[in-house]
């Protein structure tokens, strides 16, 4: 038997969505009680959005997770459907937080244009990056006035880290739905990309 610990399990999905139910009814103890339960899996989105960033963000995966929480406090009339969705949820708040939190530091030096990216410094084919989330942030936008869904779907699986049939259940769509619009989505943004190079 070795002494390592291995990944910590994740709740109980009923029991989250018990309690993300209850606190979008207006229950506050729900929310208090959800904390415990999702604050491991909050930290590990929050440690993968951080690892993107290039080293010396000032920003840390605490104050992130924190700020998610002030945030989704602020959200607790959202009706929550299941835990999948709470977490997509959150993972689309800390991108808001993070890009939010670059175009103050790009106000704040006003310095030169902003440089675009290729897809796979975007990271949404590669898993490194060199990237400015501003700049990505500005291709979804655009993706989301042209087609909602595969919007949400880079955000269900880039950002939020779910897998295609979480992101199905997520949309309420097929999983083939979500793979074709996945594939697609990483189209358009390459050549959204391209062009505002």
């Amino acid at each position: 038997m070795s002494g390592e610990k291995g990944p910590e399990p994740k709740p109980p999905a009923p029991q989250v969505t018990d309690l993300l139910v209850a606190w979008g009814t207006g229950d506050e103890s729900a929310f208090e009680q959800l904390v415990p339960l999702v604050h491991q899996e909050l930290r590990r989105l929050a440690h993968r959005e951080m690892g993107r960033e290039g080293a010396g963000h000032t920003l840390q995966t605490t104050a992130l997770v924190n700020e998610a929480y002030i945030r989704l406090i602020d959200a607790s009339r959202v009706q929550w459907q299941d835990r999948t969705h709470f977490f997509a949820m959150s993972a689309r708040l800390m991108r808001r937080i993070l890009v939010d939190h670059a175009r103050s530091r790009k106000a704040q030096k006003r310095g030169g244009p902003l440089r675009a990216l290729s897809l796979e410094e975007a990271l949404l084919i590669s898993p490194e990056r060199g990237s400015d989330l501003v700049a990505l942030d500005d291709a979804l936008k655009a993706l989301a006035a042209f087609d909602a869904r595969k919007c949400q779907v880079v955000e269900l699986r880039y950002f939020g880290g779910l897998t295609a049939e979480e992101s199905a259940e997520a949309l309420q769509v097929s999983r083939e739905t979500i793979l074709r619009d996945w594939r697609l989505a990483k189209a358009w943004l390459l050549r959204e990309l391209s062009e505002s190079a």
